[in-house]
Parts: structure tokens; C-alpha cells; sequence
């Protein structure tokens, strides 16, 4: 391993347009866990960011790996003007809601990445984000989320003194593959969301199209997760020979990046299906959308028929009703009361007013 390069910069270059680093309060919650190691081996475990940086002058060849979970802007600072890291790089990581990117500034690299992890009682997917910095001697880590658990990668990689003394970059691949590894859970269960959408698709189920577009939604913000990263591996994979990779690492970054590209196709073809089912739910939506218009216009058909055959026996019951409501207003000077046959005549002029009336209505179907 290289010597530790000198960490005392001119004033100048150690501000680098950032505020002076206010001291750190020795308990802050920040500090996931902080270690120094030297030859594959935890030799320090610093209960502070200023006894970390003290005990990584101390050991000649060592390594500092510094797990942070939403750091104050103090912390980001101290560690800038202490490992110079760049202004940028120290931006982003606070501000967070970046999209996964590789950048190298120096001999600093900065990485940032989109975890993410399935939670089975909401039924949704949960994004967290993940900032490293690796340096010749450090590695530091800023989680903004709840994944990935860097806890175990920092247990696995402890109980693997070999791979872990190959320094910061193997720390780095195996949180690279902690990331990759923990797509898989969500895939699976993506996967069963989508066997449930097609269910209630074809079941009629009226929220479904709001579970469809929430499953969208999401699998676009997998995308913007998985598919720089496959970018991002081959970047690495380039430079190997240029940094002087160990062949270990390389194999290792090798079956991450397969498995990146795994989960990234599979992220494609789940977006491109639910697009598809979306389709088809529209489609099966106005097809029963257009089945009960069609019960409704035959529902007022129907109702239109009955209203014509009342209409019609209303016109035919009106007619002898209206004769027999003018002779029956008993005037004395009302034509054909004294007439012989003004009875017979009044009742043959009802029926035949009823009769034409029913002939018709009868022609046109009203009856």
C-alpha cells in the first residue's frame, strides 16, 4: 500500500471555497462507525471524526473507512479539509438528490448511488442514496436513507483480511455489490406486484389503474438507479489497467457489473409490461364502459316503448272522454239535445274516434 500522502495543505488550498470546519460535538449521531486498519486488520476503532484523522497519521500504510449518515455541514467540511476533497463533491453531498454518477477528482473518486429495497407491508419500493469518496488511504461513505446496510458490508469484508488489504477500492466494490445485491429483493417483489396487476386487470378491479401508475413511477426512479450504474462499473472496468487494478478486484467488479446488467434489463422489461398492461386495462375499462352504455340505451329504449304504448291509450281513452264531457255540460241551448238520435250518435262518434286512434297507432308500432 502507498504511503499516506501529507495531510497538512497550505491554508490555501485547504479552504478550497469552503467554510472553516467547526469542531464536531464528540457523540454526534452522524458517525455510524468510524475505523482505521492497516493490513486487511481493524487495529482503531476512533469514537470521532478528529481522533479518526489522528489515528490514520499514526499508522504508516493504514486505512480510514468513515460511515456517516446524514452528516451536518460541520462534518462534510472537516473531512474536505482534512482529506482534501473537492468543493463540488462536498455540494453534492449535501444537498443529496443526485442520480448515481462517477467522478474523479485527483486521486479522489466520488461515487454516488441509488439504493434501494422493497418494503412488503406498503407494497412499494424505497430509494436511498449513498455518496463515497475513495482516496490512496480512505474511504468514506455518506447514506442518505435507510439502505444499503453497510454495517454487514463493513462485517463481511472484516472477515476477509485478505481482500479488504487490498484498501479502499475493495471496500469500495463491495458496496458497490451491497447495492446490487439488495435490487434483487426488489425485483422479486416488483415481479409479484405485477402478477397481482394482471389479476385484478382482468378482475375488473376499479384501482387498479392508480396501482399501475404507482408501479410506473417507481420503476422509472429504478431506472434512473440501475441504468447509469452500468455505465459507471465499465468506467471502472476501463481503468483498471491505468490505476493497476488487482486482478482480484477486477474479477470481483466484473461479476457485479453482470449483475447490474442483469437487474437493469430486467427493470426495462417491467416498465415496457406495465406500459402494456396499462393498455390493455384501458382497453378493457371502455370495452365495459361501452357495455353499459349499450344497457342503457337499450334500458331507454325499452322505457321510451312502454311511454309511446301509455301515451296511445291516453289519446284513445281521451277522445270519448272529451265527447262525452261537452254533452254533458247540459246547456238548453246546445245543438242536438233534443235530437232523437244525438245518444246513438254521441256514442258512435266515441268509438269511432277510439277505433282510428288505435288503427294508427297500431301502424306505427305504438301498440
Amino acid at each position: 500500500m502507498p504511503e499516506r500522502p501529507d495531510r497538512r495543505p497550505p491554508p490555501a488550498k485547504r479552504s478550497g471555497g469552503l467554510r472553516p470546519p467547526t469542531p464536531l460535538p464528540p457523540d454526534h449521531r452522524s458517525v455510524i462507525d468510524s475505523a482505521v486498519y492497516r493490513g486487511g486488520c481493524r487495529v482503531a476503532s476512533p469514537a470521532t471524526l478528529a481522533d479518526t484523522f489522528r489515528q490514520l497519521r499514526e499508522q504508516r500504510g493504514g486505512m480510514a473507512w468513515i460511515g456517516l449518515h446524514r452528516p451536518t455541514e460541520a462534518e462534510l467540511h472537516s473531512l474536505a479539509a482534512e482529506f482534501n476533497l473537492h468543493p463540488l463533491s462536498i455540494e453534492d453531498a449535501l444537498e443529496a438528490h443526485q442520480r448515481p454518477k462517477l467522478e474523479r477528482y485527483g486521486d479522489t473518486l466520488f461515487v454516488v448511488l441509488r439504493a434501494a429495497r422493497y418494503l412488503d407491508a406498503p407494497e412499494e419500493v424505497e430509494f436511498g442514496e449513498l455518496h463515497v469518496f475513495v482516496g490512496p488511504d480512505f474511504l468514506i461513505t455518506v447514506r442518505h436513507g435507510a439502505a444499503p446496510d453497510l454495517s454487514a458490508v463493513r462485517r463481511r469484508m472484516e472477515a476477509n483480511p485478505e481482500l479488504l488489504s487490498h484498501g479502499p477500492e475493495a471496500a469500495l466494490y463491495a458496496i458497490l455489490d451491497a447495492v446490487v445485491d439488495g435490487y434483487a429483493p426488489v425485483v422479486s417483489g416488483v415481479q409479484n406486484d405485477m402478477d397481482e396487476i394482471e389479476t385484478e386487470v382482468f378482475r375488473g378491479d376499479p384501482e387498479v389503474s392508480r396501482r399501475i401508475y404507482e408501479l410506473s413511477r417507481e420503476m422509472v426512479e429504478f431506472q434512473r438507479a440501475t441504468r447509469p450504474l452500468v455505465g459507471m462499473l465499465h468506467s471502472l472496468m476501463a481503468g483498471f489497467a491505468k490505476y493497476g487494478t488487482d486482478e482480484e478486484l477486477q474479477r470481483y467488479l466484473r461479476d457485479v457489473a453482470d449483475h447490474v446488467t442483469h437487474t437493469s434489463e430486467r427493470v426495462d422489461g417491467f416498465r415496457q409490461a406495465l406500459t402494456e398492461i396499462l393498455t390493455v386495462n384501458a382497453t378493457l375499462v371502455s370495452q365495459q364502459q361501452n357495455a353499459e352504455m349499450r344497457a342503457l340505451a337499450e334500458a331507454g329504449f325499452e322505457q321510451n316503448e312502454e311511454i309511446k304504448k301509455i301515451s296511445s291509450w291516453a289519446a284513445i281513452l281521451f277522445a270519448p272522454t272529451l265527447v262525452g264531457t261537452i254533452y254533458g255540460m247540459n246547456f238548453e241551448t246546445m245543438p242536438e239535445l233534443s235530437w232523437h238520435f244525438g245518444y246513438p250518435f254521441a256514442i258512435l262518434l266515441m268509438a269511432v274516434v277510439c277505433v282510428s286512434l288505435y288503427v294508427i297507432f297500431k301502424k306505427r308500432d305504438w301498440l
